[in-house]
């Protein structure tokens, strides 16, 4: 007589289903170092990582923001325009603080040169519109 094969239960394995998702985040040494610019005095342990949270929330409401705008705009990549549109929103560029001042005033010379146009010999302006 024919006997029924049985399968044999595997054991599953625990680790895969308990990680989470990996998502990238801001790296601490540079929270801790434009926090301290800002700041300019000694701070807690604790309350440097009340910082690090609202960091994270801060720029994950961000993305999930400019992720809307970009969806309804019907494209599939952030623009320039969705982020100046992000910060007007947010009151950081008004009429009276545009954005080219703000980035004047907080971004180093380097990125400066990517984001401002700048003449250059030959009268020249790079990047050209």
């Amino acid at each position: 007589p024919l006997q029924l094969l049985q399968s044999k239960t595997v054991p599953k394995r625990l680790r895969t289903s308990q990680r989470k998702p990996y998502e990238p985040q801001v790296p601490r040494s540079l929270i801790k170092e434009i926090f301290r610019h800002f700041v300019k005095m000694p701070v807690t342990r604790d309350a440097f990582k009340i910082v690090e949270k609202c960091t994270d929330r801060y720029f994950k409401q961000l993305s999930d923001d400019l992720e809307a705008y970009t969806h309804h705009a019907g494209r599939k990549t952030v623009e320039a325009a969705d982020l100046e549109l992000l910060m007007r929103r947010q009151g950081l560029v008004t009429d009276k603080m545009p954005l080219n001042v703000l980035i004047e005033r907080y971004l180093p010379l380097e990125y400066r040169k990517l984001l401002i146009p700048i003449a250059v010999s030959g009268n020249k302006v790079i990047p050209s519109k």
